[in-house]
């Protein structure tokens, strides 16, 4: 296993994760090695996987949100995608996800 640390940049609305910092835009610097991109890659492969099956259920206008659980999965993932860009983020990463508050047990993820 490798455990070198490199500088990668994270690209939330996309899921994108990049070592190109002019590749495109990006919200997040962190420094990772192959494990834990392999598992920030994985959250977001499931992201996209519960955002989908949220776009199906879309087409079920009774169910509010707040009982629907493919949005309690994605709020779910999302938290854990912040808490390891604030693990492994730079300064600005973590100031920035602090302030946004979503750690906080008590903040709830919603639109």
């Amino acid at each position: 296993m490798n455990n070198e640390r490199k500088t990668y940049y994270i690209d939330l609305g996309s899921g994108e994760i990049s070592q190109s910092k002019s590749a495109s835009t990006w919200n997040y610097q962190i420094e990772a090695n192959n494990e834990e991109v392999t598992k920030l890659r994985e959250y977001f492969d499931a992201m996209q996987s519960a955002n989908w099956q949220g776009f199906m259920r879309a087409h079920v206008p009774y169910v509010q949100y707040h009982y629907d659980r493919e949005n309690d999965a994605n709020d779910h993932l999302l938290k854990e995608v912040y808490q390891m860009i604030h693990d492994l983020g730079d300064e600005d990463a973590k100031q920035h996800i602090e302030a946004m508050g979503v750690l906080n047990p008590d903040h709830n993820i919603e639109p």
